[in-house]
This record gives structure tokens, C-alpha cells and sequence, in this order.
């Protein structure tokens, strides 16, 4: 299907209306014909010369990265922070987005990696007892360019037909928006298949993580007593995934993705946990792949989750690939295979694993109803299993909770067998 150049309204007041073009019209304009709404301080330069126009929020500049949307209603702030987003700008479907501003609680990792910000509203005021600071502000304290006044359904349309596309974010507080450069930029951008990005996430020295999950009343607590030792390689960890882990009892030390099986083991884990992250699971597997296969041969229990899954799955021999547009959102149902419940889940990948290729004794557990992909598996002879989805779904939803605690059993078990 041809990709033709969509260019905003001129009026950016009811958020920047897109139209595309007859197709018999799409060859005429290049993006330095196109004609720059007066007032608009952002733009969104697509790849193929699709120009979206809008007002600039948070730090000003440009940003290149593969452009995908998010379902979610409410979690941005954890969305925007989560680092399984690097290497992606973010549309966000659900229009009031920075209504309740932001605080210092629910961020998921300390400093985000994703390259922008898309959205359909201008901010308001924050809205919220719990808010210490405006999106607008914290985007610009994160080095994080953000667009408003998009409108984000024909983004969104187009992302769902044609697949998610290169794009560039710029902001540029005088207006002086050059998207003939913008676009070239985005055309050479190499893109995210290839591409390792857990080894510009991941954590770069050991460190132990005892915080456990937030209440209402007292905030985030801290483990007092663990049960198991679990050592968690991050490939991009959310500190949500952490926090369940320590409230069920588990004291966690994460390690690096580039950590070597003897330096894992030397840790003495009861367990091992694979965490979520960023980029092309094969690139990341290079190195982190036969890590996995001499960790597997030792008995230990282990629990991947997204970027985890589908390393584990390429170590038991399976494949993956990229996604026409990836499941991003937070109320994507999957059914459980062994049990025949459906669960509301909270996802962001955009690479899958190829449930025809799961070698002999892998057993596919969960499949997504939207699109029958794969979304879980465990090792039948092997206390081991790992799921696409997020479990920890911060901010929700939470019907997957009960994982981590099919985790812990497996501990409890090599325990007493031990």
C-alpha cells in the first residue's frame, strides 16, 4: 500500500485536523511546499513526508524514533518512564493526558528513554493531591519533546494501517520548523529491528532492591523479612516488576544484561528473573542468549517477562520477529490456555515470538485475543516460564498479579526439595 504525505489544517486551535491526500496528489507536494500553520511551535515529520503540526511542550529540539501509540486511559507518567519505550515516541490515544500532573512516586525507572511525547489536548492544570509538578515542566526537566493539538486518531489510523513508522519530534520555541531536514532525518534513521537497546538501559553496576509495592496510606514500604533471593537481569527493568517481586517476599539483586552466567550465579539466586526492555530481542540475545542457555541447565526456576519472554524463548531454540504495529496499551485481553480465564492485561512490545517455532517440551500457555500472537510459555520438565505481557501493570490493570506468586511457588518448591 503506498504511504502518502498527510499535512495538518492550518487551524491548530481544535487540534491540528490531518486529511490524506488523493493519491494522484501525494507525488505533487514535498515536505518544503507544505504550508506551516501560523502559531505552531511543533511538528511530527514521518518518514515518508507526512507532517503533523502542533504546539511544543517540554524541552525544546529534535528527536528521532519509531513512532507507536498507547491505549492507555491513565499510567502516563509510568508509561512515559518505562524503559521498554526507548528507541520510540509516543502517541497517546486517550486525549486528557497531564490532568493529573506528575509527582515523584510513580516513575518507572530514574531517567526515561523514550524520544517524545504526542498528544491530542493541550495540559491543563493538574488535578490531583498528589501532584507536585505540570507535565509540561517535567517533560522539560526529563530532556523529553512533547507536541500537543495532534490530531492523534488519523496518527493513530495511519500507525494501525501502514505499520509504525520513522519520525521526527521537534520543538522549537520561535517556530522556525525545518521539516524538509526533519523528514531526511527520520528516512535515515536505521530503526528499531537490529537494534540492541537493553545495553543502553540497563543498569551499569549490582545493586540490591528491597522497596516493596504502595499503599494508600503509608506510600511504598520495604521487605522485612525475605523468603528467597532472586537475581534479576535488567534489560530495562520497571521498578514496578521490582517492587512485586520484594512484596512477595523476595530480596532482589539486579544485575546488568551483559552479566555473565558465572557472575550471576555467584550471587547464589534462588531464582532468576528476566526483566522487560527495549529493542530487538535477537540483537540483545547475541549476548545475552547463551547466558541464559548455561543458567537453564542449572535447575534454577526462572520468570521472564517481555523483553524476558522472548529471550528465553530464542535460548530454548524459538523465534521472533517484528510487529506490523506491536500491543501497547493497558486493557489488551489474553487467555490463559491452561486454565480458560481471560485476563485484561497491560502490554508495550513490538516484537513477538513465533509460537510454530517452540521446540519440543516448550508449551505455549497464553495467546492474545486481539490477534492470536503468542503471550506466554513454560518449559514442561523445567520450573521455568515466562509471559509478553506486563503482570506488574503499573498503574494497572492487576489480573495478572497472581504470576508473581506462581513464581514464588516454584522457589518455595526447589526449597523444600533442596
Amino acid at each position: 500500500m503506498p504511504q502518502t504525505p498527510i499535512e495538518t489544517s492550518p487551524s491548530i486551535e481544535t487540534g491540528a485536523n490531518l486529511s490524506a491526500r488523493p493519491a494522484a496528489e501525494a507525488a505533487k507536494p514535498a515536505p518544503s511546499s507544505l504550508q506551516q500553520p501560523e502559531g505552531v511551535t511543533a511538528s511530527l515529520v514521518l518518514s515518508d513526508g507526512s507532517v503533523f503540526w502542533g504546539k511544543g511542550l517540554g524541552a525544546t529540539g529534535t528527536s528521532v524514533g519509531e513512532v507507536c501509540f498507547n491505549t492507555s486511559m491513565t499510567g502516563y507518567q509510568e508509561i512515559i518512564t518505562d524503559p521498554s519505550y526507548a528507541g520510540q515516541i509516543i502517541t497517546f490515544t486517550f486525549p486528557h493526558i497531564g490532568n493529573v500532573g506528575t509527582n515523584q512516586e510513580d516513575i518507572e525507572t530514574k531517567t526515561p528513554a523514550a524520544r517524545g511525547v504526542v498528544i491530542r489536548l493541550d495540559i491543563t492544570e493538574p488535578s490531583n493531591w498528589r501532584a507536585v509538578q505540570h507535565l509540561d515542566a517535567w517533560l522539560k526537566s526529563q530532556n523529553l519533546i512533547g507536541i500537543a493539538g495532534v490530531d492523534t486518531r488519523a496518527l493513530t489510523r495511519r500507525i494501525r494501517d501502514l505499520g509504525a513508522p520513522q519520525g521526527c519530534i521537534a520543538h522549537a520555541a520561535d517556530g522556525n520548523l525545518a521539516v524538509d531536514s526533519y523528514q531526511a532525518e527520520a528516512a535515515q534513521w536505521a530503526g528499531l529491528e537490529g537494534m540492541d537497546l537493553a545495553a543502553e538501559v540497563t543498569t551499569r553496576q549490582t545493586y540490591k532492591w528491597e522497596q516493596t509495592g504502595w499503599s494508600l496510606s503509608d506510600g511504598y514500604g520495604t521487605l522485612s523479612e525475605a523468603r528467597h533471593h532472586v537475581v534479576a537481569v535488567d534489560y530495562g527493568a520497571k521498578h514496578n516488576i521490582l517492587r512485586c517481586l520484594a512484596s512477595e517476599g523476595c530480596r532482589v539483586t539486579v544485575v546488568s544484561a551483559s552479566a555473565t552466567a558465572d557472575e550471576i550465579l555467584a550471587q547464589a539466586p534462588d531464582g532468576i528473573f528476566l526483566s522487560n526492555g527495549p529493542g530487538d530481542p535477537a540483537a540483545t540475545g547475541v549476548y545475552a542468549v547463551p547466558t541464559l542457555r548455561t543458567l537453564l541447565d542449572k535447575g534454577l526456576p526462572v520468570f521472564g517477562i517481555c523483553l524476558g519472554h522472548q529471550i528465553l524463548a530464542l535460548a530454548l531454540g524459538a523465534k521472533t520477529h517484528k510487529m506490523h504495529l506491536g500491543h501497547r496499551g493497558g486493557n489488551h485481553p489474553v487467555k490463559d490456555l491452561t486454565t480458560g480465564k481471560v485476563e485484561i492485561t497491560s502490554q508495550n512490545h513490538g516484537f513477538v515470538v513465533d509460537a510454530t517455532s517452540l521446540p519440543e517440551g516448550v508449551e505455549e500457555t497464553h495467546i492474545s485475543l486481539f490477534d492470536k500472537t503468542n503471550e506466554g510459555l513454560r518449559v514442561k520438565d523445567r520450573p521455568v516460564f515466562s509471559v509478553q505481557y506486563h503482570p506488574e501493570a503499573s498503574p494497572g490493570p492487576q489480573d495478572s498479579h497472581y504470576l508473581f506468586k506462581r513464581f514464588v511457588d516454584l522457589l518455595d518448591e526447589r526449597a523444600k526439595s533442596n
